[in-house]
This record gives C-alpha cells, structure tokens and sequence, in this order.
C-alpha cells in the first residue's frame, strides 16, 4: 500500500516507537494524529514533528475513547489508518506471592488487546469510506513464545490471533491489516527489562514503513525473525532461548 497522503492515527504516538513512525510517516507528507496519555508529553512530540496533530486521549478510557471518534468524525473523516501502537508492560515476577498478578494482567490485557478490539470496531465504519483502508497492530515478539513479562505475553498472543483472523475477516471489504512485530526496542517503555540492549525504535519504523509499502502483512523486525523460525521447527527450543538469561539467574 501506499506511504504517502494518508491521514493516519497512532496511539501513543508521544515516544518510543510510536513517536518514530510517526516522524517518519510525517515526513512522507501524510496527515499524522496522535494520542496518548500524558498532554505535555504530546506537546513535546509535536514539536519534533511536522504535519501533526495531538489529542490528549487514552485507549483504555471509554470515554475518552467515544470523545476521540467524535473528534474524528468531525475534523478527520478522510482518516485511512490507524495504527494501534498504545502498550502497557508491568514488571514482575508472577511466581512470587502478593504480586497482584491478577491486577496486573487485567490492566495489561485492557490496553494491550481489548482496546484495540474497541477502538478498530469504531474505527472501521471511517476507515471503510476512504481510500486503502489500513489497521495496523503492534504486537510483539512474545506473541509467537512467551518472555518472563507472562501477561504481557499473554495479551500480545491474544493480539496475534485476532489480528491474524481480522486480516481474513476483511480481506473481502479490502481493508488492509498488518501487524507489526518488534523484538526488545530501545525505548524509555522497555528500560525496565534491559531495553538498553535492545534495537533503536527508528529502525523498527523503517521496517514498518518498508513493510507498508511491499504489503508484508506479518512484520518481523529482526530477532523476531529469528525467534519464529525457531519456534515453526522447535517451539521447546524458541521458549528456552526466549527465556535463557532468566533461567541461568534462576539456576545460580
């Protein structure tokens, strides 16, 4: 599909990976929004970028979510894709008593996978009016084998499979659906978990972007590669590599 003169929405779109595709996708003269939580961390994105627009909105918000496809409605009706990048991660350990590990998964599970699923449906009757009507899902690459985060894997899992059946659900209505599959980024997201190690957030929006425009409907973004290959032939041995610096710490 096309990069070019869309308009497009990326939720948390003020840092980390979302505010580097939507550099990139600016730049390529198409009409960016983005959302996120905090309105002076959206402020200071904007500043960065050109061509876009802020709206203070969070996904796992109801109303702020109805507020956001009312503005859409009204002042974006040419909207042609979205780009579901809003994610949430807590760190712990979920074998560990008292952690709250319910709590957790539910606030992960609500922003990571339910919110997406409320946002596209109220998005697509938009979507289907315009031209190359696009949905874009970020997940992970513990969506194919699970990493110490387990619920967060878990909700990125769930991603997986309902944007694996959505892509077949609206081949039919050519609507376009990708997703979008980073390993550890380098973000201030992923610092908590060693992000340092982890690639640039530019890099996986080059990939986006190149998968875009060569409608690679499945992109994923180096070690992720790796990781599913391992997995198609050995799913034990993809799970233990995932997990091989946890496992040496729990064996020292």
């Amino acid at each position: 599909m096309k990069t070019n003169n869309n308009t497009v929405l990326i939720s948390g779109g003020s840092a980390g990976i979302g505010l580097e595709i939507a550099k990139l996708l600016s730049e390529k003269g198409n009409k960016v929004i983005i959302t996120g939580r905090n309105e002076e961390r959206l402020k200071n994105a904007a500043s960065q970028l050109k061509n876009v627009t802020t709206i203070a909105s969070d996904v796992s918000n109801a109303e702020d979510v109805e507020n956001l496809i009312n503005r859409i409605k009204t002042d974006f009706p040419d909207l042609n894709m979205v780009i579901n990048n809003a994610g949430r991660a807590l760190v712990y350990d979920i074998t560990k008593e008292n952690v709250n590990a319910f709590e957790k998964a539910e606030d992960e599970m609500l922003t990571n996978y339910l919110s997406i699923i409320r946002l596209n449906e109220k998005l697509l009757p938009i979507l289907k009016t315009n031209d190359q009507p696009t949905i874009v899902n970020v997940s992970s690459v513990v969506a194919f084998v699970p990493g110490f985060l387990a619920t967060y894997s878990a909700s990125k899992a769930a991603l997986h499979s309902y944007t694996r059946y959505l892509r077949l659900a609206l081949k039919d209505a050519n609507v376009n659906v990708f997703e979008l599959m980073p390993p550890l980024v380098d973000t201030e997201f992923s610092a908590p978990i060693g992000g340092k190690n982890g690639v640039p957030a530019s890099f996986v929006a080059e990939q986006l972007i190149a998968g875009l425009d060569q409608d690679n409907y499945e992109i994923r973004v180096g070690q992720t590669e790796d990781i599913y290959r391992l997995y198609l032939s050995s799913p034990d041995d993809a799970l233990l590599a995932m997990n091989q610096s946890r496992t040496q710490e729990v064996g020292e």
